[in-house]
């Protein structure tokens, strides 16, 4: 399961993403579309974002998470 994370920082293939207030480093290489600051991806295990996906989405994925985190 992948969570969205956004980007906040580039750095040719590489950028920082955060989520949940948590902050790595991801290699932008399996990316088929360009991104930019603030864009969301998700990021599968070895630290390799795959998928750009829309902030709506995102951001309501994030919500969801966030109720299922304070429900535990």
């Amino acid at each position: 399961m992948a969570i969205p994370s956004r980007i906040v920082a580039l750095d040719g293939m590489m950028a920082t993403v955060e989520c949940f207030g948590e902050q790595r480093d991801v290699s932008l290489i399996l990316l088929v579309d360009e991104v930019v600051l603030g864009d969301y991806v998700l990021v599968q295990a070895g630290r390799f974002a795959y998928q750009r996906i829309e902030a709506e989405p995102a951001q309501e994925a994030l919500r969801a998470f966030s109720e299922i985190i304070a429900a535990s």
